[in-house]
């Protein structure tokens, strides 16, 4: 057995870390200084620097809005339900589509100075509200019913409602943009 002596003490000791943080404490002028900002932070090349990425970003959002991402989309939009409905809804014709169209065109007759004409046009406007309302209750009632076949009666709320609001878009102004062609209906 070996006999330890001071030296061979003082060697662990040095090989042990010191404690400490390793560098002396910064004085209290160092300290405020290394805080300093200028007053204005904000150059003319930050702003513009800023501007460009905030761009950047919105564009990436409204494409990934436009093409439907679930990362991009509003909380009423995400999820496959709802992506099933907005399919199920784009793949047909609807009449809600033509009802802003048609309500520029009274707008117009309305500027004539014909009575009778002017009656006309709201009549036909009116019947063809009608027919838009009934084409939406047809529409939620569907959409409920292809929605509890695909998902087992595990339908979200409001999903008849999503249906019907998105048939009296036109389909090129809708958000998401649709992503399925006309006839092609989701698989049930």
């Amino acid at each position: 057995m070996s006999k330890k002596t001071a030296a061979d003490e003082n060697d662990v000791t040095d090989s042990t870390p010191a404690s400490g943080k390793g560098r002396p404490t910064p004085s209290r002028a160092e300290q405020e200084a290394a805080r300093k900002r200028p007053l204005v932070p904000d150059t003319k090349e930050a702003r513009q620097r800023q501007k460009a990425d905030l761009a950047a970003q919105r564009e990436k959002a409204r494409v990934g809005m436009a093409a439907g991402d679930d990362k991009y989309l509003p909380a009423r939009d995400k999820g496959p339900q709802r992506r099933f409905v907005r399919d199920y809804i784009d793949a047909g014709w609807h009449v809600g589509e033509l009802v802003m169209p048609l309500m520029i065109l009274v707008i117009v007759i309305m500027m004539v100075n014909l009575v009778m004409l002017q009656v006309y046009a709201m009549i036909v406007l009116w019947a063809y509200v009608v027919l838009v309302i009934i084409d939406m209750v047809m529409t939620s009632i569907r959409v409920k019913k292809a929605a509890d076949k695909r998902f087992g009666g595990r339908r979200e709320k409001g999903l008849g409602w999503y249906g019907a609001m998105r048939t009296i878009q036109m389909r090129w102004m809708r958000l998401p943009k649709p992503q399925v062609k006309r006839g092609q209906y989701p698989t049930k």
